[in-house]
């Protein structure tokens, strides 16, 4: 019967320390340390700690601390993979940026004998050269005409003088079959006289 008051005992006292060690694995560091602290003895002016403790709290030290360094590593990675993530985007944001200013530059200007203008400095070429071609549209529509009031009379003078030409003409042929008859009667006068 003693082996089985002891085993029992024993799995009673397992059993606790089990809990104990399930216990303090919830717990935080520093709730860990202060029970450490209440459950400890004193001496003098020291305290004393048992040794299952003390390794169990160590161990909850350690294992907090790889913890955190693997946390901290997990989040350096992410740090460092958002940085690059950033200088990527900014990259982006640089290029679409320089595109979109180059968009608005062609945008906002047209191409003239191979020379970039803007939209203001070509609409006042355009309107510049149509001013100008107007104005000699209108410079020679009036010579034209004015050239053609002209010509119109020249060739009414033509006509006239043509007229009085051909009336000079006839009048001239008459006067000169005039003067040969004239000459003829004079011929035959004179013949008959001599």
């Amino acid at each position: 019967m003693k082996p089985y008051l002891l085993l029992i005992t024993l799995m009673i006292a397992f059993q606790g320390i089990a809990q104990q060690s399930e216990d303090t694995s919830s717990e935080t560091i520093n709730e860990q340390f202060n029970t450490l602290y209440k459950k400890s003895g004193s001496y003098q002016v020291y305290k004393v700690i048992y040794k299952e403790k003390y390794r169990q709290l160590q161990k909850s030290v350690s294992d907090s601390i790889s913890g955190l360094h693997k946390e901290l590593a997990t989040k350096n990675t992410r740090i460092d993979t958002q940085k690059s993530a950033i200088a990527i985007l900014e990259g982006t944001v640089k290029e679409t940026t320089t595109q979109l200013k180059e968009a608005v530059s062609k945008e906002n200007s047209v191409a003239l004998f191979g020379t970039q203008l803007t939209k203001q400095w070509y609409a006042f070429i355009l309107f510049s050269i149509i001013a100008i071609l107007a104005i000699l549209l209108g410079y020679f529509v009036f010579m034209f005409k004015n050239n053609n009031v002209l010509t119109k009379k020249a060739e009414l003078n033509v006509e006239d003088v043509e007229n009085e030409l051909a009336i000079f003409r006839k009048k001239s042929i008459k006067r000169e079959q005039k003067l040969r008859r004239e000459l003829l009667n004079e011929i035959a006068k004179n013949k008959n006289v001599s």
